[in-house]
């Protein structure tokens, strides 16, 4: 890992910190997590965008397998290997800690920083990251809008049906296809070791969100009855 990437990680690690002060600041009202979603959504959307002026190759996003990382892919790469350092700090602040949160960035801030390392690895890892991130906005806006006086509304279950379904293609079909390919080329075994654990991750969350949107779909049809009988005997 050269110095660059080092010094580009120490100094993303302030500047989103101090993202989150100014935001705590601004939204002094609102609540410690909804500060820190704020901050969440402004790296998954840079994320997303640096991952994808990476990609040296649209017809082959993942091309080259196994290659020397890139200057492109290893400024993204480190842009979130320093966010993820800042909200593991962050969410030690917080009043809830999230055991698979947590879990989740370790997971991430070895698997990436071992590509860094290497140097190597990096349209693997670059695709992960545009796979992870690119539902990351719809979940924060899940719980923005709920803080916003939104929840239980026909605005909050769009949102949750649009995360549900952007995370069930790039987390379920996108996300086995990358692991394939990278457990496939000659990438170090930390990174397959990552592509394994993220994988496994991946799941896991996609129980829990089938589960989510089972639960708020009959909640919201049985509302819909309810209201609709109600409405009868008023009649």
């Amino acid at each position: 890992m050269g110095d660059d990437v080092v010094n580009l990680i120490v100094l993303g690690v302030i500047s989103w910190a101090t993202a989150f002060l100014l935001i705590r600041k601004i939204f002094s009202e609102r609540s410690f997590e909804f500060c820190s979603r704020i901050v969440s959504t402004i790296h998954a959307t840079l994320a997303v965008i640096l991952a994808s002026l990476s990609v040296e190759d649209w017809s082959c996003p993942v091309c080259p397998l196994a290659s020397d990382s890139s200057p492109k892919q290893r400024r993204a790469l480190a842009v979130t290997v320093a966010y993820l350092i800042y909200d593991l700090i962050c969410c030690l602040f917080d009043e809830r800690v999230s055991l698979d949160n947590t879990v989740h960035h370790l997971v991430s801030i070895v698997g990436l920083g071992a590509g860094l390392a290497y140097q190597k690895s990096g349209s693997e890892q670059v695709a992960a990251l545009f796979i992870t991130e690119i539902s990351s906005p719809f979940l924060h806006a899940r719980e923005l809008l709920k803080e916003l006086g939104y929840r239980d509304t026909g605005l909050n279950l769009a949102a949750d049906i649009t995360f549900a379904v952007i995370f069930s293609l790039a987390r379920m079909v996108g996300g086995p296809y990358l692991f394939f390919v990278t457990l496939s080329a000659n990438n170090p075994f930390p990174v397959k070791a990552t592509a394994l654990g993220l994988q496994l991750v991946s799941a896991f969350w996609f129980y829990k969100i089938i589960k989510m949107v089972k639960y708020k779909l009959t909640k919201r049809r049985k509302k819909v009855v309810s209201s609709s009988l109600l409405t009868g005997k008023l009649d």
